[in-house]
């Protein structure tokens, strides 16, 4: 099966390039099933209902999040109600939401057979995060036997700042799920390869949204708050809108990564 992570789409631009590119992503590439990181769909920070509306609507099968999780209130509603939106797994017990979830998919190639089942899992690392949430090795060691018996197909969107953090974290998966990819720094990396297990591996997608930026944001304000350090409001930024992600091809009978590329994708306007 084909599978299309979308890293972190940043406020309306990247909203727009996720509608404008994925059908025909879709389409060129005969894609089974689409994963995106939509922690700052709304207005750079946070996600909402009508934000993953917009995300859902433009082809997303699943959404995941990370720390800015929380920045708009009526986040609460997703979590509450939408089971194809992921937060963090290490949250502690009792946190609103899931950070896991099974999928039933109906390959366009496979009309006539059974769905293939998918696991999306979700976490967040703990090297120079805030808030520090539970150890991610161990919740994710424990959730990913759980979830091998029910499929063999895992795809992980781990959320951390270090290199070094994911590195190690997917490492220790190697050979347990189909795929780690990293998010949360907005830089894609060049480091895709599949590991010895049959993971495949990328330290960060890189982000959806205006690359004439820092970061997503409007390059005046933030140079300002690094010269003067006081503070300063960072709006999305608008020019040089990309699509970054990573296409992931996995074989179906024992969830290997057969390739992983990286994508970079360009948006009208």
């Amino acid at each position: 099966m084909k599978l299309l992570f979308i890293g972190d789409i940043v406020g309306q631009p990247g909203r727009r390039a996720v509608a404008e590119l994925l059908p025909k992503l879709r389409e060129r590439h005969s894609l089974d099933f689409v994963i995106a990181n939509g922690e700052n769909s709304a207005g750079g920070s946070g996600i909402t209902p009508k934000t993953a509306g917009e995300i859902f609507s433009a082809g997303v099968d699943v959404i995941t999040s990370g720390d800015h999780v929380w920045d708009q209130k009526e986040v609460m509603e997703l979590l509450a109600n939408e089971k194809r939106f992921l937060r963090p797994l290490n949250y502690p017990l009792g946190t609103p939401g899931q950070g896991s979830a099974i999928f039933e998919v109906q390959s366009p190639k496979s009309k006539g057979q059974s769905p293939i089942s998918v696991a999306v899992l979700n976490l967040q690392g703990r090297a120079f995060m805030q808030p520090p949430l539970e150890n991610p090795f161990l919740a994710a060691r424990a959730e990913v036997e759980r979830l091998r018996k029910q499929t063999k197909i895992i795809f992980v969107d781990f959320h951390a700042e270090a290199t070094s953090e994911k590195i190690a974290f997917a490492r220790m998966l190697d050979g347990q799920v189909s795929a780690v990819v990293g998010t949360h720094t907005h830089v894609q990396t060049a480091d895709e390869q599949i590991f010895p297990g049959g993971t495949a591996y990328l330290t960060d997608a890189g982000f959806t949204g205006p690359h004439e930026s820092i970061l997503g944001r409007e390059i005046e304000p933030v140079l300002k708050r690094f010269l003067t350090g006081m503070p300063q409001r960072f709006e999305v930024a608008k020019n040089n809108v990309l699509l970054h992600g990573a296409m992931i091809e996995i074989d179906e009978a024992t969830g290997k990564a057969m390739k992983i590329q990286r994508v970079s994708e360009a948006a009208n306007g």
